[in-house]
């Protein structure tokens, strides 16, 4: 089992590699809210088709270690260099989603030598810049860590999918939820990882981001209000604005053409600037 060391703590990644067709740079997974990498179980697939993909648990879920909270964007966006380290790799892309995504524009602003392109799934600038849910959601996402885990991802469902997905394709979401459920939250962790999306802070500095970058989110999306995207994309300077029309807050089950299309702006990131190394 893969294990990046930062300090005293150990967190689990995994690579996957891309086969006899892999070209392109690596690209770090960076996960959700209370969510291990399994999340990641469709997405995987799609890019490691061209490249090495790495992802990995957050600090308090799945296998890595569960240090006392609350946490933070800034130290959980050192976690993840930590992990690229271990894994070998100097420079990567960086796509992230929902507190992920808070997580690799720390990255991104923090250590930016190592980010070839980066990517912002369904997430949020943080402080005054942030468009906020409604309290009722937000209320239910403060709740959440108090429910067994079965009942908590299953009572997630009405946030975090579309429509349409809801009522044609049941499947995927039972698939994602048996995903999900492999390596439940606990409830204390689920608080530390939750202070550090609501402290997350990096709206006034979004246009020192230098890395390529595409913003994607479903119009959908009531937990991340879509507007965000607005937001983020207006700040960081020529990045890509790519909304998905009735997906919601988990826009590749929603949406799978999202993921193919992350797939080729790491390509075209990489055709602009030339042969890529690793």
């Amino acid at each position: 089992m893969p294990i990046a060391q930062r300090d005293d703590l150990r967190l689990h990644y995994e690579l996957t590699r891309g086969g006899a067709s892999e070209s392109g740079l690596p690209v770090l997974l960076v996960m959700g809210l209370g969510v291990s990498a399994t999340g990641w179980w469709r997405t995987v697939p799609v890019l490691a088709a061209d490249r090495p993909v790495i992802a990995f648990d957050n600090r308090g879920v799945g296998r890595s270690d569960r240090p006392t909270g609350p946490y933070s964007t800034l130290e959980m966006a050192d976690d993840a260099i930590a992990v690229l380290d271990a894994a070998g790799f100097e420079r990567a892309h960086v796509y992230g989603i929902s507190l992920g995504g808070m997580i690799a524009q720390e990255i991104a602003l923090r250590h930016p030598r190592r980010v070839a392109g980066l990517v912002l799934g369904a997430t949020i600038p943080g402080g005054e810049r942030s468009v906020m849910p409604d309290e009722s959601t937000l209320n239910f996402f403060r709740r959440r860590a108090e429910m067994p885990a079965f009942e908590a991802v299953w009572a997630s469902v009405p946030y975090s999918y579309g429509e349409a997905t809801r009522r044609e394709h049941a499947q995927r979401i039972a698939d994602d939820l048996e995903q999900r459920l492999r390596y439940p939250v606990e409830p204390e962790p689920y608080t530390a990882q939750l202070a550090a999306s609501l402290g997350h802070d990096a709206g006034d500095r979004l246009g020192e981001i230098s890395a390529p970058t595409l913003v994607v989110h479903g119009d959908a999306d009531g937990l991340v209000p879509a507007a965000n995207a607005q937001v983020i994309a207006d700040a960081i300077p020529g990045a890509r604005l790519e909304l998905w029309p009735g997906a919601s807050h988990l826009y590749p089950t929603d949406e799978p053409e999202a993921d193919r299309s992350v797939a080729r702006f790491l390509a075209e990131v990489e055709a602009t600037a030339g042969s890529p190394a690793a």
